[in-house]
């Protein structure tokens, strides 16, 4: 790559001249002229924008060419922190902090601290998140949004005396990074502090500002930056901008292009950027997670090229502050195979001229999608950079869930302004880190003390209590390590099971009225204001009519649910063996879970049986792992739970236990074990039909008299099992040991058929085919649904529908079908319309309306 023989415009037309004056690197592609661009912007402070050519902020950028800048950066840090200018095996990771500046340079920051191994990495924010707490804040002289927060979690993890290196893109005058030294000198001191940049704009006068700052704190200041250079700006640049003709923004096209949205995996405790700080023991499960999460994008890449071709070309498009991960993400995609360019979206307004030898060619205005932000935000070129023939990129959004609101699709909203300029656009929600699951992660066994060696708790007889948490906090017997776990609860204590049924890893929340709304709960949850594991719904309890219809279903289909509870049984210990350790889902799978137990015990096999919690977007309950890794080989758990949908909580299991290993817990395997499988997403389970589970019929009444569970910070702190309520209220209401009773009643009668069909199956293919999830997405698109998630197949997941959300309609295959009968009882009491689709891939299929705002 060399220099452009042509003046770039703003050189030609106005005077604004860059100069180069030194590079550290000896190649024509680290030169101040191929590192930066000469933009402007109509501010009244500072006319001109350096327009990087290597960060992919406002210029679609090969992800590879981003990376190898902040690598080479991180080179020059560690060179002048160790004196190896590159990465050595056998050295330890470095001892250094690392804070990178929003919006601009959170990748880079974090490329950098990547490079070096550093011990953490954080960057600043302009996001103030009220779960996070604020170690300290600065203010950026000519920037359009000014405040800076910093926000680890806990803070703790910046508390220590290792140098800190500071990452920008650009220096300007220095006057950033001088504030926020101050502001953490402040706060923490520290003796050294190294400002590294991609270029270093300083006049001499910036310069001595440096060592004068730096006797004042007496500290060291270092920089290093891959160019030096300067900056000269003609007399009346601010007004000849000013006076420019004003800029043409949101271009449309005669086509308006299409989006589909995507919700991406990502475990709740797995930090996806550094904004509430990354550790250098994140960086595994962040791999982990990167690569499920690409695989995902990849698969939905194929949808929306499956008609073209299949090469067509992406745009990974970054929201703000939310660099890295999409960087990562964009170098993956292009490796394999997929041509792919990387950039993001940014508060800062610039000026558009679609001129040659102008870097901002093409410009979208929008709406923050953020709620409470009311500043718009900005998009730049958004397109191919270099001339190529074939298909139109598609635009691969890639959002967090703060900024995943109505907002965003609404009239000029990001997705209305990028399909209205005839764009293809991916909309993938990324299921952010909760600050509050970091802290509580890291607490007392992530700490970086002086000197820069990783803490571990002391081994000592620790009770971790919480005496102003509002539930209090039971522990049990100490254990290896010295800490304390609570206590599994046990009915009929908890529950309506027999004690010997059922061990529940839940914290008891029976005395917190979390029951709301269902409207209200709903429309919380769609707006992204709430969480739907933060709340219950109102327990729903059928009428007379429905009652009896329970009875009937259970009559009528107790031997079919006793073969398949008999075939599962017998499938997981031909596979694993007489000492299985069955862990349910609560709860649906923990009904399940203690027939299968009843089976096995019948044969003389006598199995342990939990109940623990997950949570979609939010992982397994990995203190209630830390349990059972305490008490029991993981290698024999069994996750149990009642039938799979389109296999969400499939993926989500998964995710979560390799992240849950990724950190340094204890291998489990992720082999879910189901009666029913309709899905085609998992390969031990005990019939692929969808037939109606009775206990999917009711809800608490069936269950143990157990709530669904619940993840409340508000509620649940660190070292506590997720949370559930116990209704002893129902109690004449209950029909679970009922229900466990009747099936049971039938094992003798299935008997003679399980060994053949256990054999059957052995000897069968039950890879999953995760046919469920695309007969999901087709009736998503048929039917202008935003997300899967408001797409509920099967039997069971209808039932839910009908009993704690808010439906909009049920599509069944067959309208006479005895499996969901029950279903259009409930949908005439609630008044919910019921469809007929003869090529339905599920017997029925519940539909969630759509209530944002």
């Amino acid at each position: 790559m060399t220099a452009d023989p042509v003046l770039p415009w703003a050189t030609r037309h106005l005077g604004l001249t860059l100069r180069h004056t030194d590079s550290a690197l000896l190649e024509p592609d680290w030169r101040i002229d191929t590192l930066v661009e000469p933009g402007l912007r109509r501010n009244p402070r500072r006319a001109h924008l350096l327009v990087s050519t290597v960060l992919g902020k406002h210029l679609p950028t090969d992800p590879h060419r981003v990376l190898d800048a902040g690598n080479r950066l991180g080179d020059l840090v560690r060179e002048l922190l160790t004196g190896a200018a590159a990465p050595q095996p056998d050295r330890p990771v470095t001892a250094a902090v690392v804070l990178g500046f929003a919006e601009t340079a959170t990748g880079l920051g974090h490329t950098v601290a990547a490079r070096l191994g550093a011990r953490c990495y954080l960057h600043s924010t302009r996001r103030d998140v009220p779960t996070a707490e604020t170690l300290a804040g600065f203010e950026e002289g000519h920037s359009h949004a000014t405040s800076h927060l910093l926000q680890p979690m806990p803070p703790a993890i910046f508390h220590n005396d290792l140098p800190m290196v500071l990452v920008d893109d650009e220096i300007s005058t220095g006057a950033t990074a001088l504030d926020a030294i101050r502001a953490l000198h402040a706060h923490t001191p520290r003796s050294h502090y190294i400002l590294a940049s991609l270029v270093d704009m300083r006049t001499e006068a910036d310069r001595r500002a440096f060592e004068t700052a730096a006797a004042g704190l007496g500290a060291r200041i270092d920089t290093v930056c891959l160019a030096s250079g300067s900056t000269r700006l003609p007399a009346g640049l601010i007004e000849a901008v000013t006076a420019l003709p004003e800029p043409v923004l949101n271009p449309i096209a005669d086509r308006t292009g299409a989006c589909r949205r995507v919700e991406l995996p990502w475990p709740h405790r797995v930090p996806e950027g550094g904004r509430h700080g990354f550790l250098d023991t994140d960086a595994a499960p962040f791999d982990t997670a990167l690569d499920r999460t690409v695989a995902e994008l990849t698969r939905a890449l194929a949808t929306m090229t499956e008609d073209s071709d299949p090469r067509c070309p992406v745009i990974v498009i970054a929201h703000e502050e939310l660099m890295y991960l999409p960087l990562r993400i964009a170098a993956a995609l292009a490796d394999s195979g997929i041509p792919t360019r990387y950039q993001t979206t940014t508060r800062s307004p610039a000026y558009v001229l679609d001129e040659a030898g102008y870097p901002l060619r093409r410009g979208f205005r929008f709406t923050a999608p953020e709620l409470g932000e009311e500043a718009p935000r900005y998009l730049y070129n958004a397109r191919w950079p270099e001339t190529r023939p074939g298909p139109d990129p598609i635009l691969l959004v890639i959002i967090d869930r703060p900024a995943d609101t109505e907002k965003l699709t609404a009239a000029a909203g990001l997705v209305d302004v990028l399909t209205a300029s005839g764009a293809d656009v991916l909309l993938a929600v990324l299921p952010d880190a909760d600050p509050r699951a970091l802290a509580a992660a890291r607490a007392d066994t992530t700490k970086i003390p002086p000197h820069g060696r990783t803490a571990v708790s002391p081994s000592v007889d620790r009770l971790v209590t919480e005496p102003s948490h509002p539930l209090g906090f039971e522990v049990g017997t100490a254990l290896p390590g010295g800490e304390r776990l609570p206590e599994p609860l046990r009915g009929t204590e908890f529950g309506s099971y027999a004690r010997d049924e059922v061990a529940w890893l839940l914290t008891d929340l029976s005395g917190v009225a979390l029951e709301a709304d269902v409207t209200e709960r709903e429309r919380r949850i769609q707006a992204g204001v709430a969480h739907y594991a933060e709340s219950l719904p109102v327990e729903y309890q059928p009428d007379a009519e429905y009652r009896e219809l329970f009875e009937r279903v259970l009559a009528e289909s107790a031997e079919r649910l006793a073969l398949a509870v008999a075939t599962v049984s017998e499938l997981v210990i031909a596979e694993r063996g007489t000492e299985a350790v069955l862990v349910s889902l609560a709860r649906a799978g923990t009904p399940v879970g203690v027939l299968m137990r009843r089976w096995l015990a019948a044969r003389g096999i006598e199995v342990p049986h939990y109940a623990v919690s997950i949570v979609r977007d939010r992982g397994i309950d990995t203190v209630a792992l830390d349990y059972l890794a305490r008490h029991h080989d993981p290698a024999q758990i069994v996750f149990v739970d009642g039938w799979t949908g389109k296999g969400a909580i499939t993926r989500e299991l998964a995710a979560a236990l390799d992240a849950y290993a990724a950190a340094g817990g204890a291998r489990f395997d992720a082999d879910l074990a189901v009666l029913a499988d309709p899905g085609g997403s998992v390969r031990t389970y005990g019939t692929r039909d969808d037939f109606l589970i009775a206990s999917a019929c009711l809800n608490s009444t069936v269950s143990g008299l157990v709530s669904r569970t619940v993840l409340n910070a508000d509620l649940i702190g660190p070292g506590q099992f997720h949370g559930a309520k116990f209704y002893r209220e129902l109690a004449d209401q209950d029909v679970s040991n009922h229900l466990l009773d009747a099936v049971s009643a039938c094992f003798d009668r299935v008997r003679p058929l399980v060994d053949a069909r256990v054999q059957a199956l052995l000897n069968a293919d039950r890879t999953p085919t995760w046919a469920g999830w695309a007969s999901v997405e087709k009736v998503r698109a048929e039917y202008g649904i935003s997300s899967v998630n408001f797409v509920k197949p099967g039997v069971g997941e209808t039932t839910r529908v009908l009993l704690r959300r808010v439906p909009w309609r049920v599509l069944v295959r067959d309208p006479h079908a005895a499996e969901h009968a029950h279903i259009r009882l409930l949908a005439a009491a609630r008044g919910v319309p019921v469809e007929t689709v003869p090529d339905l891939a599920y017997a029925c299929m519940g539909l969630i309306k759509e209530v944002k705002g």
